[in-house]
């Protein structure tokens, strides 16, 4: 993993944006993984402001969302594919066509999460997944205890998971309990991850992704068999972080790591070197 802290939650979304959009610049048809939530929504604000500022262009992009509540309509305000309309989409130059997000009242789920599944496959695979992470070690809706290998699925809520979501809602109770989520499996087949957080709220979550043991407890650390994971932090979320000084020491002698040149470019530069 690689993990970069920044001081606020604004330049965690800045950076976080500087990425994305060097994905698209290098691959305009690229497929992106994308989450909803208060912790993403700097990474699209300034997503927004790229695209109508610097020309940032979505026309051939491709988005898969990861989750959304079993029984919202598009529609209803609570619901993540209006989170993501009202954030990001219509914002932007991006194709309807080429949105996908789990539906929430299809009338079977288990063909729903197999059509999901292969269409991302279909698609040529995610490039670029952006994830945030609960309070409790949680990615997309893959609740502690969840299997290491699991597809997209629906999945019951924890209690934690609903009391932490409850602010989107006018009641705890009104809150859904079950949700459709890409599995951790799935997730772990993107090219490369992007890992949000901020807030001391997620520090021992954070922690527990980048340094704990790999486990089900915390699906979140299942990112450490991830070839090609970026932790943006900011300071608070960062702060439980038990090797804060070697990351801070290796941010400091590699400044700009996170924007990278590819793979293939970057193997391409070794041959060369090597002949």
């Amino acid at each position: 993993m690689e993990v970069i802290v920044h001081q606020d939650y604004e330049s965690v979304g800045r950076a976080a944006a500087r990425i994305v959009a060097q994905t698209l610049n290098s691959k305009p048809n690229a497929v992106l993984g994308l989450a909803t939530g208060s912790t993403p929504l700097g990474l699209y604000q300034e997503l927004v402001r790229m695209h109508r500022e610097e020309g940032l262009d979505f026309s051939q992009v491709v988005t898969f969302n990861l989750d959304e509540y079993v029984g919202l309509t598009k529609n209803d305000p609570r619901s993540y594919y209006h989170f993501m309309r009202e954030n990001l989409f219509r914002h932007v130059n991006i194709s309807p066509q080429n949105i996908y997000v789990p539906s929430g009242t299809t009338d079977n789920y288990h063909a729903f999460c197999a059509w999901y599944e292969r269409r991302i496959v279909e698609s040529g695979g995610i490039d670029l997944q952006v994830l945030g992470i609960g309070s409790d070690g949680h990615i997309a809706f893959n609740e502690p205890s969840s299997s290491l290998g699991s597809r997209t699925r629906i999945k019951t809520l924890a209690k934690q998971t609903i009391e932490d979501n409850a602010r989107f809602f006018d009641r705890l109770e009104d809150v859904p309990i079950y949700a459709i989520t890409m599995g951790v499996g799935t997730i772990l087949e993107a090219r490369r991850i992007l890992l949000l957080a901020n807030g001391t709220k997620k520090a021992p979550a954070v922690a527990a992704a980048i340094e704990g043991p790999i486990t089900s407890r915390i699906t979140a650390s299942a990112l450490q068999m991830h070839a090609d994971v970026t932790c943006l932090l900011d300071e608070a979320a960062a702060s439980q972080l038990e090797m804060i000084e070697y990351y801070r020491w290796v941010q400091a002698k590699h400044p700009g790591a996170a924007l990278r040149v590819s793979r293939p470019h970057f193997q391409r530069q070794i041959a060369h070197r090597m002949n």
